[in-house]
């Protein structure tokens, strides 16, 4: 969501982001100091719980992968003029989509076949879920903000009104489905890394993220390197110039809603198909909210939400570390710390971000520090 100043697209995705970040956690510092704790102790200990330790880092890793789907998902309505705040909704119906396929065909087919088809299924639940909202806004002037609001009730209610019925095993009094089979198991990367040798300890962390950095590059080969995607940009700047174009505005929009819903779709492959091997009612935990600070933070370039999305995944990882090594720091506090990140990279980029361009103007033109 870039401001308009004359920063240079690598100041805009990574050189804004740092220094946003350094500020936030200034910030934060004087908060965790004004309330008795010590910064270096509790910054330490939240380094060394996401990134000490291999066990540490695959857990970092593994919520990162759930955020990069949702960053990528909000990112590319973002560029076709949309703000999607449905990914929560279309997350959990990507993981039902999953998750069916899983129930129907995890005890025939082998996981070769299956594994692919509960992604697809995945894909085309959350497209569908996020189509709707986007037909709404293209040709019933609905706005895209409610309607999408109102679909992740929906799916919530949904998915437990299927996982209470429909879906729930005899004699079970958990609100979850039964178990899948074997062939729905997505290698985790403990077992991926061992068949190169390599020693990993046990962790949620699985080829999914894989999954989510060929994403990440699908997304950034689809917007500025296709015809399409440029299309679906021009619509974002200007509709009106769009339409002028010969662009029609009503199938960009329902086009970009179709592809924030595909990836936030991609859920269900870390999370059911990933780790838990079942339908669980709330297992997509708030990401898909958590998906538009990770935009704000990568300024919308694939390459800056993956990098916000290893953050945003330190810090869930982290913070949890740092909750039970550093006394009278409370997981309320690491929320606190998330706050002002989104912040910091979100509202506050508008007023830091001409401030930075100044700064480097300075740097490029030495002639100007005498003038």
């Amino acid at each position: 969501m870039s401001a308009p100043h004359p920063l240079p697209r690598w100041a805009d995705v990574l050189l804004l982001p740092a220094v946003n970040l350094l500020i936030a956690l200034l910030a934060a510092g004087v908060v965790v100091a004004l309330v008795g704790q010590s910064p270096r102790e509790v910054m330490a200990a939240l380094v060394q719980g996401a990134f000490g330790t291999p066990r540490g880092l695959s857990y970092t890793l593994y919520y990162a992968t759930t955020f990069i789907f949702t960053g990528l998902a909000v990112s590319v309505a973002f560029h076709g003029g949309l703000f999607n705040i449905g990914g929560e909704g279309q997350a959990l119906m990507g993981g039902l989509g999953t998750g069916l396929v899983a129930l129907w065909l995890s005890h025939s087919l082998s996981a070769w076949v299956l594994l692919p088809l509960m992604l697809l299924g995945g894909v085309l639940f959350g497209v569908v879920w996020a189509v709707i909202p986007g037909y709404l806004q293209a040709y019933r002037s609905s706005h895209v903000v409610i309607t999408t609001i109102m679909f992740n009730f929906l799916a919530s209610s949904l998915l437990a009104y299927l996982l209470v019925g429909p879906l729930k095993p005899a004699g079970s009094m958990a609100v979850e489905s039964a178990a899948f089979g074997p062939a729905a198991k997505l290698p985790g990367m403990q077992q991926a890394l061992a068949w190169v040798g390599v020693e990993w300890p046990s962790s949620p962390l699985n080829l999914s993220l894989l999954l989510a950095l060929a994403a990440a590059l699908g997304v950034y080969l689809l917007l500025w390197h296709s015809r399409a995607g440029y299309r679906l940009r021009a619509m974002g700047s200007s509709e009106s110039a769009a339409a002028y174009a010969g662009i029609r505005p009503q199938h960009q929009i329902v086009l970009a809603m179709a592809l924030s819903g595909g990836l936030s779709g991609l859920v269900g492959m870390n999370e059911i198909a990933g780790v838990n091997g079942k339908l669980l009612l709330d297992f997509v935990g708030g990401a898909g909210f958590t998906g538009i600070a990770v935009a704000l933070m990568g300024r919308n370039h694939p390459l800056g939400i993956v990098l916000a999305s290893v953050l945003f995944g330190a810090l869930f990882q982290g913070g949890a570390e740092v909750s039970f090594e550093v006394r009278g720091f409370s997981r309320d506090m690491v929320v606190m710390l998330q706050g002002f990140i989104v912040l910091f990279s979100g509202a506050m980029a508008y007023v830091i971000a001409p401030w930075l361009a100044r700064a480097l103007a300075l740097f490029k033109s030495p002639g100007a520090r005498h003038g």
